[in-house]
């Protein structure tokens, strides 16, 4: 399963009760941030969880409202004596952006590992989910993310005693592994039904509506997308700005075929964006609204 919180969902400057963008998720002791705004650190100490896990930090792109509370954060993480490295994943110029950041927070117990994005789609694989990064419409570079956790097939011991499979390799096949005992190869397909559905999040956020973030959320189970304004004379500013309108968001969720969509990223102006959500209702029924530290935990479909 996979737990996953909105930790922040203002956009350009945070409001009394609502802090900079930040999303975290929790997955089999590892926790991955994708930005991480300022206030970040709060908003994890207001939910509950902790920094201390946090191994993975995704940036859709540089602006201040999306990066800026990364030094307290990492100062923090330091302060609670964190010592395993940390993997910073984001647009090109990743390391020279984070290391002038660093100027207030030079010294760190822990290693960070830089990973840049140069290329419209790239595919990672850390600690034990598969990271999809795709460029989206903004003023400057920017990306948005796929997490997938993947499922294997079910478990048959019928197949496995027709296959003639020693039963003390049942359990390293169930986990993926190709066997070789003696002249025999012993392979999970001997073992596994067909690959079941997995765990799909996709978060985008700074952006005009393009066909590749529909590719990328097609049938997420929960797709975190901007919506900076919600009212319907906007449409003009969201353009020249590149950001999205609720609408616009709806009209993605609907094409990607998703099973839930939480709004974020809403204009400082946007005070009740709530007052606005039956619009995006109109187009994709299972539209929220999205506040700070709303959260879910993803499971995988108990009848597959």
């Amino acid at each position: 399963m996979l737990d996953v919180c909105l930790l922040g969902t203002s956009g350009m400057m945070p409001l009394p009760g609502r802090w900079l963008t930040a999303l975290m998720t929790r997955f089999n002791g590892s926790s991955l941030l994708i930005d991480c705004g300022e206030g970040t650190q709060i908003t994890i100490k207001e939910k509950g969880w902790s920094f201390h896990s946090i191994d993975t930090i995704c940036f859709t792109h540089y602006h201040g409202d999306h990066i800026s509370g990364l030094p307290g954060l990492l100062l923090s993480m330091g302060n609670a004596d964190r010592t395993q490295p940390v993997t910073l994943i984001g647009p090109r110029g990743l390391e020279r952006v984070v290391n002038a950041l660093r100027v207030i927070a030079p010294e760190l117990p822990f290693q960070l590992n830089f990973i840049e994005l140069t290329k419209p789609e790239e595919t990672l694989e850390v600690n034990g989910y598969i990271i999809n990064a795709f460029q989206v419409k903004h003023n400057v570079m920017c990306y948005g993310y796929s997490i997938l956790i993947k499922r294997g097939g079910r478990f048959y011991p019928e197949r496995a005693l027709e296959n003639q499979v020693p039963q003390k390799f049942w359990n390293r096949l169930q986990k993926g592994e190709t066997i070789t005992d003696g002249d025999v190869a012993f392979t999970p397909d001997m073992v596994l039904g067909p690959p079941r559905k997995g765990i799909k999040l996709t978060y985008c956020t700074d952006t005009r509506p393009t066909k590749l973030i529909v590719k990328h959320a097609l049938e997420s189970d929960l797709f975190i997308c901007e919506g900076m304004y919600g009212e319907s004379d906007k449409d003009q500013k969201a353009k020249e700005y590149k950001h999205m309108t609720f609408q616009e968001a709806a009209k993605i969720a609907k094409a990607a075929q998703v099973n839930e969509m939480w709004l974020t990223h809403y204009s400082p102006s946007l005070t009740r964006p709530e007052d606005f959500i039956h619009e995006a209702r109109k187009i994709f029924p299972n539209s929220k609204v999205g506040k700070d530290r709303k959260s879910i935990t993803l499971e995988f479909d108990k009848d597959e």
